[in-house]
């Protein structure tokens, strides 16, 4: 079974009514209330290949939600279609049910009042899978997400960290090939983030799963996705891999090199200029930079051209060396410079 994705020209529209203020509006709003239509997701189109982590970006409202939401079947697009694992999700929702896996970060699909085995067990008797198939599976889960050691507690009586880890395993008990995570790990402390990551590398590098993320969290994106899209005020901004992206928005770097001879001439390289040098301390950056931040007074995007690791290897191949170090943007700086350009300051 294919576990690829297939959206195209997906739109989402809502109409509100507009609520006018006082008395006598309220009676206008009644009789002749003012319809107002919300655009959350615009003609957006991507693909996401079998055995792909793609991170779904963007700031809060961007329509992130929404599009998840219409993959998984729960809303109907206005226009547009999306298939998942072959399947047009809004159409055939209990067939699309039994491809995906879905994880919301703030919302369970344990029972609530029960324990978390019991609330396996009845999982595993909705999409009929076979007991033997079932134990072999927790047991898996239980050696990458070390449930056990809470199972028979009740959901309820579960920490944020111990919920999300349970509905991983939940939303994969069936085997989907698709998995969509809704923020997964909001509030989560550093450890747990941490193993749910990497139960989410074996998912997608051992079991071959395509996974959907939604996150605010950089760290998580860089550690575990090669690709990103995203979207702002319900449009496609950008589709591309972390490199391509750090490439277009991210903000200068620099190579900071101790030369071997501190009497060697130094100068300045295809697309690398020379910022900085103190005797044998050498600092290199992008040409036209002023190496404090950008090229004179731009900012962001000034390291299009040569990237940091062409640089370094530059310098290496051109300079006997004896530490060399860089600096980089992270990619939450690189983040913000694409919702700036795509309108949100």
């Amino acid at each position: 079974m294919s576990g690829s994705i297939e959206v195209r020209g997906l739109s989402r529209t809502f109409h509100t009514t507009v609520r006018r203020p006082g008395f006598g509006g309220a009676l206008r709003s009644l009789v002749a209330p003012q319809r107002v239509a919300k655009h959350a997701v615009s003609d957006i189109g991507f693909d996401v290949a079998a055995g792909e982590l793609l991170a779904l970006l963007g700031p809060n409202g961007a329509g992130k939600s929404t599009t998840i939401k219409m993959l998984t079947g729960i809303l109907t697009p206005t226009s547009g279609e999306a298939r998942v694992a072959g399947v047009v999700p809004y159409r055939d929702r209990e067939r699309n049910a039994r491809n995906i896996g879905a994880v919301f970060g703030q919302r369970t699909q344990l029972w609530w009042d029960l324990p978390v085995r019991e609330s396996f067990a009845i999982l595993r008797d909705i999409y009929e899978v076979p007991k033997a198939e079932h134990a072999v599976r927790l047991r898996e889960f239980d050696e990458l997400l070390d449930l056990s050691s809470f199972w028979d507690t009740r959901v309820r009586h579960l920490s944020l960290g111990q919920r999300v880890r349970c509905d991983l395993a939940a939303a994969l008990l069936h085997d989907p090939p698709v998995v969509f995570l809704d923020e997964p790990t909001i509030g989560m402390d550093v450890v747990v983030k941490e193993q749910v990551r990497e139960f989410l590398r074996h998912q997608v590098e051992q079991r071959g799963r395509t996974v959907l993320l939604t996150t605010h969290d950089m760290t998580e994106v860089e550690r575990l996705a090669e690709r990103v899209v995203l979207i702002n005020h319900g449009r496609l901004v950008l589709d591309g891999t972390l490199e391509e992206i750090r490439r277009t928005f991210g903000s200068t770097w620099q190579v900071r090199a101790t030369l071997a001879d501190p009497q060697a001439e130094v100068v300045p390289l295809p697309g690398i200029a020379v910022l900085r040098r103190e005797g044998a301390r050498v600092v290199f950056g992008p040409e036209g930079t002023d190496g404090t931040g950008g090229p004179e007074g731009a900012g962001m995007g000034a390291s299009r051209g040569v990237t940091v690791h062409q640089a370094l290897k530059a310098v290496i191949e051109r300079y006997e060396v004896t530490d060399i170090a860089l600096d980089e943007a992270d990619l939450e700086d690189v983040m913000r410079a694409a919702y700036a350009q795509a309108g949100d300051v």
